[in-house]
């Protein structure tokens, strides 16, 4: 074991290494059905009957997932790493979800071959390494032993179309990122240290169908194919998600996420198919975003503790007595912390608090009022902050009082609380609004606005309207259902609750052109007004779930 081995486990705080002897073979090829060569490393610890662990990547062998491989290998498992195809090394093209059922399972083929095979293997993977788990999971029948699925899903439609709107940065940002990787490094480097103004100008860009070129100076397929594919009945996604296999899955699956990732709704649909199914999930959901090392440090644990248990057969901690409870969840704010839950999500009373007259807010019934009236343009997109975002740099909770302060964001804000109070589960807003323009976004995001003022985004959602959506009563006021982000958060006594809405968050969202012209080819911007009603007939709220008194555990 060498010493970077050994100050990495001392510092992660990972269980004891079983051996300290890990051969490493570097570049195997190993060729799929249609004749292309992954390039594949192999971590052998010398232990006999250790059973496996496969980890299929786009993101490269080197660097912190080098030492991820030695780490795992020391603690009594064979571990395999694999460049998926068209990335480091592997032949072929890269094309998001196309290929990774069949590589994968012409990888899985490849395993059985090899003399230490066992028989048993078990997937780990964060992300796109997440989505390639789930592309091989229900064929890998009784050889899968044990799935570790971190910050990812079966199905990235949702995700990608949230709202039915577009995820712009995260798209954008991520096919930079996977472009990025065929740059020299040091041309890398500058492009960072520069604050990646090519990608800056791409968000801004119009037609969304040149936004690739200027990001990175190339067409990139798959978003081109993103923009044209973003109805719901698209027939292109239906190959590139596997949610509807979930029910054939055998291997025991634990699942991490974290409340501001950009995946963690399609996660919980998971896990709710997983449940329905007869599954017994592990779900851990902490205070992460999509890279937060706390996320990554957590998952490594995670990982260690289910492939013990599930592929070596050796106890999980914490021992048998004080066993660990299939969801475990942080609560954000003052005084919240860990919770053990029997399931997700927990006994709640869904609880309305009412927008009312002069941007309050209260769980009473309206108090009635004339509508708000905001106008939303195009041109000057409300702009995104904080939140579940790609990179964890700018994501997260942050102070919103920047965007609350423009005159296109309506802020309706409670009294100060005289109690805490807790709220677990999934949020839903619905609100009473009539525009002049047929197509429109609705965002709407909760915070927590501490003593000092400052107002901490906790959750939020976009829905996006066109004709026939959402039909309007006799006064042309249309009923907009927002499903915000799941979230578990504490609003310390003293502390208010306040719900924004508005007509965006960009470019966290595509912003809504507000012409009903394709999203890839767009170009007229069209500004509208739109009146938001809070009255006895047209009751705004948002549904918060608040905590029955048998829901959780702490610790």
């Amino acid at each position: 074991m060498s010493l970077v081995t050994r100050l990495a486990a001392a510092a992660l705080r990972l269980p004891a290494a079983r051996t300290g002897r890990v051969t490493v073979t570097r570049d195997i090829p190993v060729r799929v059905r249609d004749g292309t060569t992954l390039r594949t490393d192999h971590y052998a610890p010398d232990l006999p009957g250790a059973a496996c662990v496969l980890i299929r990547t786009p993101y490269g062998r080197g660097g912190p997932v080098r030492l991820l491989g030695r780490l795992v290998a020391e603690r009594g498992f064979h571990v395999v790493i694999q460049s998926c195809r068209g990335t480091y090394g592997s032949g072929g093209e890269f094309a998001p979800l196309v290929h990774e059922r069949d590589d994968g399972l012409d990888t899985l083929d490849w395993l059985r071959r090899r003399p230490w095979w066992t028989g048993a293997f078990g997937m780990f993977g964060a992300s796109y390494q997440g989505f390639v788990q789930w592309a091989v999971a229900a064929e890998a029948g009784d050889e899968l032993r044990a799935m570790v699925t971190v910050v990812t899903a079966s199905a990235t439609r949702d995700s990608t179309y949230a709202g039915e709107s577009f995820a712009l940065d995260t798209v954008l940002t991520w096919a930079e990122l996977l472009q990025a990787q065929t740059v020299p490094w040091l041309a890398r480097q500058w492009e960072l240290k520069r604050g990646q103004p090519r990608l800056v100008r791409a968000l801004t860009h119009l037609p969304l169908a040149e936004a690739d070129r200027v990001a990175t100076g190339v067409t990139v397929p798959f978003f081109q194919e993103w923009l044209r594919h973003h109805t719901p009945d698209a027939d292109y996604w239906r190959a590139r998600v596997f949610g509807d296999r979930i029910g054939e899955v055998c291997a025991p699956v634990a699942m991490v996420s974290g409340w501001q990732d950009i995946f963690l709704p399609a996660q919980l649909d998971d896990y709710a198919r997983l449940r329905a199914a007869g599954a017994r999930p592990r779900l851990t959901v902490g205070p992460w975003t999509h890279g937060s090392p706390g996320l990554l440090v957590a998952s490594l644990r995670e990982g260690l503790d289910w492939f013990a248990e599930h592929l070596a057969d050796r106890p999980a901690t914490p021992p048998a007595g004080a066993e660990r409870a299939p969801v475990r969840v942080h609560v954000g704010g003052a005084g919240g912390g860990w919770r053990d839950l029997p399931d997700w999500p927990p006994p709640a009373t869904p609880t309305r608090w009412h927008l009312q007259p002069d941007g309050g807010l209260a769980p009473g019934p309206p108090a009635g009022g004339g509508p708000d009236r905001i106008r939303y343009d195009p041109a000057d997109p409300t702009p995104s902050l904080g939140g579940p975002l790609l990179v964890a740099q700018r994501a997260g909770a942050v102070d919103n009082r920047p965007v609350e302060s423009r005159p296109d964001v309506l802020t309706y804000t409670s009294d100060p609380v005289r109690e805490p109070v807790e709220m677990v589960g999934p949020v839903r807003a619905e609100i009473h609004l009539r525009s002049e323009l047929s197509y429109l976004d609705v965002f709407v995001r909760l915070c927590d606005v501490d003593r000092r003022g400052r107002s901490w985004n906790v959750c939020d959602g976009l829905v996006r309207v066109e004709p026939g959506r959402f039909p309007a009563d006799g006064s042309g006021v249309l009923r907009v259902s927002v499903a915000l982000w799941p979230t578990a958060h504490r609003f310390a006594a003293g502390h208010r609750l306040r719900v924004q809405v508005s007509g965006g968050a960009h470019p966290r969202y595509a912003r809504n052109p507000g012409t009903g012209e394709p999203l890839g080819t767009a170009v007229t911007l069209r500004a509208g007004w739109r009146e938001v009603l809070h009255d006895r007939a047209h009751p705004s709220a948002v549904l918060l779930p608040l905590l029955t008194a048998s829901s959780t555990a702490g610790r």
